[in-house]
């Protein structure tokens, strides 16, 4: 029997070790490695070129995001299974366009995350049970909206968005970029219309997966 390859990015100890315990009764799976930090995990999936990353969003060095997008380059054939304990659909629909075959709350049951791996493995999508109807209509609402061809931020819309996750007003914002506040309003909503963000809660969570809050 072939056995799935697994590697675990997980910078909380104790978390890394529940998961290793919880693997190993599977007789299909093996634990090739296990990292802590989201640059170690890029760095040993080249090596090792596991089936299934199970990746943490909050990791030093480099989140769970931004490894997940250079994963996709550097080894497409590994599947990446997101892991965390954010169920907002901001952080869903940011993990999957990043790339990720799955995504699953750490509140769910040892069960239900072996059934994740073998799903992301097999070349399927998973998204946790718990999240699936949010993420459903998201999808659908986005798409009656804008079409399905993905929309980027221009340079002076991240600069915007920055600044509002900073905690910026908008006049404090056309102060330092030098525009009016008007078109600081304008940017701002453009950039929330492309990337689905309906609050500021969002705009922060937006900014702490891109890295523009050092967020680790």
């Amino acid at each position: 029997m072939k056995r799935l390859r697994i590697l675990l990015a997980e910078d909380h100890k104790i978390l890394r070790e529940g998961l290793r315990m919880v693997l190993a009764r599977e007789r299909d799976l093996e634990i090739v490695g296990e990292v802590d930090n989201g640059a170690a995990a890029v760095t040993m999936a080249q090596e090792l070129l596991p089936d299934v990353v199970v990746m943490d969003i909050s990791m030093p060095e480099l989140n769970g995001l931004k490894a997940t997008e250079a994963l996709r380059q550097l080894v497409p054939r590994t599947r990446i299974l997101i892991l965390t304990r954010h169920a907002d659909s901001s952080y869903v629909q940011q993990l999957l366009q990043s790339g990720a075959s799955g995504y699953i709350l750490k509140q769910s049951a040892s069960q239900e995350l072996v059934r994740a791996i073998h799903e992301v493995a097999s070349g399927q999508g998973f998204l946790d049970p718990a999240i699936t109807g949010q993420v459903v209509g998201m999808v659908s609402n986005d798409a009656a909206r804008r079409g399905s061809t993905p929309k980027k931020l221009s340079g002076r819309e991240q600069d915007v968005l920055r600044f509002v996750a900073l905690g910026f007003l908008s006049k404090e914002i056309a102060a330092q970029l030098q525009i009016s506040i008007k078109t600081v309003e304008s940017h701002k909503a453009n950039a929330m219309s492309k990337m689905n963000l309906e609050s500021r809660i969002d705009i922060v969570r937006y900014a702490q997966l891109q890295g523009w809050l050092h967020d680790t």
